[in-house]
């Protein structure tokens, strides 16, 4: 019962149902936004798939706001649909990202890395500096750290690592933990 991924260097994202995304507002029309996600069409958001929503209480969506969030619809036949609620109705992290951190790309086999359970490279950033990272399996991140200089410090170091070996990764993090 495990997954298996096909490794590579694909840059286009397909959305695949259950995937967690960081999408860009790019429009409001009626009682949904559209979403980029990076993939050949927009996404869909309805206002009402957020933790709490009614008619009367929306959530604050503007465009150009950045949204984590999952696939609910992902085939071929369907425009994606996203939700940033889980089955019981919870936002589980998933929302609206704050503003003043930073968004970027890279290739979807280093998202995969990333994501794995005990992946070293977020273990021994997490020894740098405190911030918040949002992982996107479309290939986007976003990251924040207290300053803008630690913030561009975690993005170079991430976007560096797909190129990387595991010791090479370790003279660098040595280096700049002064060690």
């Amino acid at each position: 019962g495990g997954a298996y991924w096909v490794d590579s260097q694909q840059k286009r994202y397909v959305p695949v149902k259950g995937d967690h995304v960081i999408g860009i507002v790019t429009a409001k029309a009626g009682d949904v936004f559209k979403l980029d996600v990076g993939g050949s069409e927009q996404a869909s958001l309805s206002y009402l798939a957020f933790e709490g929503a009614t008619k009367r209480n929306r959530p604050n969506v503007q465009v150009g706001d950045l949204i984590y969030g999952q696939f609910l619809v992902a085939n071929k036949d369907m425009e994606p649909e996203m939700v940033c609620i889980d089955s019981s109705g919870r936002s589980s992290g998933m929302g609206i990202i704050g503003q003043d951190g930073f968004l970027f790309k890279v290739s979807l086999g280093l998202i995969r890395k990333l994501l794995a359970p005990k992946c070293e490279i977020i273990q021994e950033l997490s020894q740098l500096y405190p911030f918040e990272l949002v992982l996107g399996m479309n290939g986007r991140i976003w990251v924040k750290a207290k300053t803008v200089q630690q913030t561009l410090i975690i993005v170079n170091i991430l976007e560096a690592c797909e190129y990387m070996t595991a010791e090479q990764r370790k003279q660098a993090f040595a280096k700049l933990s002064g060690n």
